[in-house]
């Protein structure tokens, strides 16, 4: 198959829009790494992220024509990935915080996490995935995709309040993993 031949963004972007599958290959190809860590970040199991990946794309893909190249294309595909990941999440797990998870000692932060501590993505990713979901979900949102209180509420079904805090529990438990990680390392 001949390599296809595309200049610009807009060009890629267009020629998926006609349909040409080389360029919906090419696009894929660009972007599925990337979007797999995303919706690897919210869904614990691969196989679920790689789920909410091709659904995401197959949502990108139709709604590519009205893509108004306004702001990051990248940026856009992000959020239908997100968007789809919770979507799995909401049909796969419940989203609820639970008091045993936070009442028990390891999971509270004592002391700040260090300069030097040093994480691998995948070490970031495997410990993201051990906190409860609802834990995982908000702090993703906030920390890593960048979303304000109000705007994860909305996504969510939560209040604003409930937001802010399982964001500083999932930074309690996350910081005192890391030192846990820290010390066990040594």
């Amino acid at each position: 198959m001949p390599t296809l031949t595309v200049t610009t963004e807009a060009d890629l972007i267009a020629a998926c829009v006609r349909g040409e599958h080389r360029a919906q290959r090419q696009l894929y190809d660009q972007l599925a790494g990337l979007m797999l860590t995303v919706c690897r970040r919210y869904l614990k199991r691969r196989e679920d992220a790689e789920e909410a990946l091709i659904l995401g794309f197959a949502k990108m893909f139709r709604a590519l024509p009205n893509y108004r190249f306004e702001g990051s294309f990248e940026g856009w595909v992000r959020r239908i990935m997100v968007n789809e990941a919770l979507m799995q999440l909401r049909q796969r797990e419940l989203m609820t915080v639970s008091m045993e998870d936070f009442a028990q000692p390891e999971n509270l932060a004592t002391t700040a996490a260090t300069a030097d501590t040093q994480l691998q993505a995948e070490d970031l990713l495997n410990l993201l995935a051990t906190l409860p979901t609802g834990y995982r979900t908000v702090f993703n949102l906030y920390a890593l995709e960048g979303y304000g209180h109000q705007e994860i509420a909305e996504l969510l079904g939560i209040s604003e309040g409930t937001s802010k805090s399982q964001l500083s529990k999932a930074r309690a438990m996350l910081q005192r993993r890391v030192q846990f990680s820290a010390i066990s390392a040594n």
